[in-house]
């Protein structure tokens, strides 16, 4: 006798959906070199960006070069700070402090604040 599989109800399923956590719409990577005053900028100024533009749909992980240097051989990282967007695609590479919001806005592909 086989046992037959009861038939799931859509609206649970909608339900379980909506509540479990998704990839993220955005996977960033901003190399810097320690403690510097130009990668504690671009700290602070992506993180800014990405909580007032995409909150909830991003995943920052920032990388130490001190730390790990074989991070910059590894993702060919030629200078620092440099933020690497990974998705959604096409890859992109971003270098700098980051404070100019508008072109890391559309490094990114997001439409600027209109106004």
């Amino acid at each position: 006798m086989t046992k037959r599989r009861a038939t799931s109800d859509p609206f649970a399923e909608f339900e379980v959906s909506r509540t479990q956590p998704k990839e993220p719409a955005y996977l960033l990577r901003l190399y810097v070199t320690g403690n510097t005053p130009q990668s504690t900028r671009a700290i602070v100024n992506l993180k800014a960006l990405c909580e007032s533009r995409l909150r909830g749909r991003y995943e920052l992980t920032i990388v130490d070069l001190y730390q790990t240097p074989e991070a910059a051989r590894a993702e060919q990282i030629v200078c620092s700070p440099t933020l690497v967007k990974r998705l959604p695609p096409p890859l992109r590479r971003l270098i700098g402090d980051l404070s100019n919001p508008d072109q890391v806005l559309l490094a990114l592909n997001i439409e600027p604040d209109a106004g």
